[in-house]
Parts: structure tokens; C-alpha cells; sequence
């Protein structure tokens, strides 16, 4: 990332504040005749940077798309939903409360489950505390907002560092993107992928990078785009190709 890349963005305040009072941002790109709604997401995990990063690489190639992937999406980017954890010295998983957000979205039996899952499987690990209550902090309450206002076709979330491709939700999840590969790790109590796709019936792709600090090479990146691209519009429809 680049100072340039990131004013070239165009990102603007999505009138949300993070625990810390940090300005959440984004951006949204609307194709002429849009039917089908995106929303893609980085940086839950504040120390998972190039999750950040790519976030911002794809919002470039929405913006000026080539010829094969002229869908008609509107998308919405939101670079980094947790801001404090990325600008803390160092960067960390959890928000400016201590709470891992992708544990703390509202699954059924989220107050029995959550709780066990963190004392039996994490070891009371604090990097994955999910929180006194379900969408007890500002950044999970906004996603929450967005789910219901934007009313997304589609959510994309972006983590790392496991290198594997995970999917929830209805539809034929994608097989790969990039050199990514399908392997569906699990459901997680309050997780976005558990709420979001398994609860409201929202596909959810979620992008494990290789490496939460190393960004893959450009011409992975695209090809990871364009890859999603494909899969948008072979099973998600109806995406029209866009007219010329």
C-alpha cells in the first residue's frame, strides 16, 4: 500500500465509528444498470494487514474493470471494519474493547455457545474473546446495519493467514480463487460466516491470504478477481453482463 493508493481510493466516511472513535470508511461502485449487490470486507482482524491491502487492490480494478468482468454489481468496500486493532503498536486481532468481532455476531444459542467454545477450544485465549453479549461492540453492530440497509447479494471477507478458501450460505461455493482452494474450515459461534451465510442465508466467501503480512503478487490478485468474478455470474445470477 501507498499513500497514493490509498487517496486514490476515494474512500469516504460511512458515518460509523470504531470503539476508539476511529472513522470507518469505504466506498461503493455501482455498475450503470446494477442488479446484484456485493459487499466486501477487510481488516476485521486489525493485525491481518494484507487483508486490508487487498481490499483496497480489488476496490482499483472495480474501478476501472476490464472488458470480462463488466457485471452489473453494485459494491460496496469497506477496507478496514476494525481500524483500532490495525493502528495499534502492534497491530492486533481484537478491537480497541478486547473483542474479536468475528466472534461476537448474533448465531442462535450465541450466549451458551460462544462462551464454551472460548473457554474449551481456545483456552480462554484473549485474542478470541467474543465479548461480554452477541453485537456488543460498535464495529459488529454496523456490519449489522449494513446487512440490513445495503441488503447485500453477497459478502466477501477477507482474513489470513491459513491460504484456503472458505464458503457459508446457500449457492455452489467457488472451487478456487486464484491459488486459493475451497476447504471449508468450520462453523465458529458468532462468526460472520455462521451468522451472515448459515442464519440469513447470505453467501459468504471468506479469503484466508497466505500470510497476514505479505500481500500476494499483482498478478494473483487479479486473478483472484477475476476468478470471483466468473463464479459471481455463473452461479449467483442473475448478473447480466454489463451493455456496451
Amino acid at each position: 500500500m501507498t499513500p497514493a493508493m490509498c487517496e486514490a481510493a476515494g474512500l469516504q466516511d460511512l458515518k460509523a465509528r470504531s470503539s476508539q472513535g476511529r472513522v470507518v470508511w469505504g466506498r461503493d461502485i455501482v455498475a450503470p444498470e446494477a442488479n446484484f449487490k456485493v459487499l466486501v470486507i477487510g481488516g476485521i482482524h486489525g493485525d491481518e494487514m494484507s487483508s486490508v491491502s487487498l481490499v483496497y487492490h480489488w476496490l482499483g480494478l472495480a474501478a476501472t474493470p476490464p472488458a470480462e468482468s463488466s457485471l452489473n454489481i453494485h459494491w460496496r468496500f469497506i477496507p478496514s471494519l476494525n481500524p483500532d486493532g490495525l493502528f495499534a503498536k502492534p497491530a492486533r486481532r481484537t478491537n480497541g474493547n478486547g473483542v474479536d468481532l468475528n466472534r461476537n455476531f448474533p448465531t442462535p444459542n450465541w450466549a451458551r455457545d460462544a462462551k464454551v467454545y472460548w473457554e474449551q477450544r481456545t483456552k480462554r485465549d484473549p485474542r478470541r474473546w467474543p465479548g461480554n453479549r452477541p453485537v456488543s461492540e460498535p464495529e459488529s453492530r454496523f456490519l449489522l446495519e449494513q446487512m440490513d440497509s445495503f441488503k447485500p447479494n453477497l459478502i466477501v471477507s477477507v482474513h489470513a493467514p491459513y491460504g484456503v478458501l472458505d464458503f457459508d450460505g446457500p449457492s455452489v461455493p467457488p472451487s478456487k480463487l486464484g491459488r486459493l482452494y475451497l476447504d471449508q474450515v468450520g462453523i465458529f459461534p458468532g462468526s460472520l460466516g455462521n451468522y451472515a451465510g448459515v442464519h440469513q442465508r447470505i453467501p459468504v466467501v471468506t479469503i484466508e491470504l497466505p500470510s497476514a503480512s505479505r500481500m500476494p503478487q499483482d498478478g494473483e490478485v487479479r486473478q483472484m478477481w477475476i476468478d470471483l468474478l466468473r463464479w459471481t455470474h455463473d452461479r449467483l445470477g442473475p448478473v447480466a453482463s454489463a451493455k456496451p
